[in-house]
């Protein structure tokens, strides 16, 4: 009998070099509720991003990157310890925003939410994405000027 799998992985790769050499000890999984990235040969380290709480994705495609057919996916998400995670010089970029797009919406099929339902919990933009809070997502004080949980008249 063969050993199962423990994770079904539906994309993978790992960051690659200028020259698009997958020659980096950092890994890349996409799994159907979480996208890990594993760094380390020895002792590893992995981060792992829940799927449902993504808010926004920017593509970036470097001259270099482009020249060997890579590019490198920034992941904006509604998490306290990473709350953006650049994918670094990946092979097929647009694949993989494709595969991604797939696996977020089905996620937040499953758990009935969508991105402006994170936006809308956390008061701004999620994660520190294009606005920086100095504070937390509840204001200290009902009548605060920057918060946006208040109608102002």
């Amino acid at each position: 009998m063969s050993k199962k799998k423990e994770i079904d992985y539906i994309w993978q790769d790992r960051k690659r070099t200028i020259f698009g050499l997958p020659w980096t000890f950092t890994k890349y999984f996409l799994t159907e509720t979480k996208f890990i990235t594993r760094t380390g040969v020895f002792n590893l380290d992995e981060d792992e991003l829940d799927l449902y709480k993504v808010t926004d994705k920017k593509l970036k495609l470097p001259f270099f990157q482009r020249l060997v057919g890579c590019g490198t996916v920034i992941i904006y998400v509604r998490d306290t310890d990473t709350p953006e995670k650049e994918v670094h010089c990946i092979k097929h970029p647009r694949e993989f925003l494709a595969q991604l797009d797939k696996q977020i919406n089905a996620e937040r099929d499953r758990y009935n939410t969508r991105g402006r339902d994170l936006y809308a919990i956390t008061g701004g933009m999620a994660g520190g994405h294009g606005h920086h809070h100095d504070h937390d997502d509840m204001p200290d004080h009902p009548h605060d000027d920057d918060c946006d949980f208040h109608d102002h008249e």
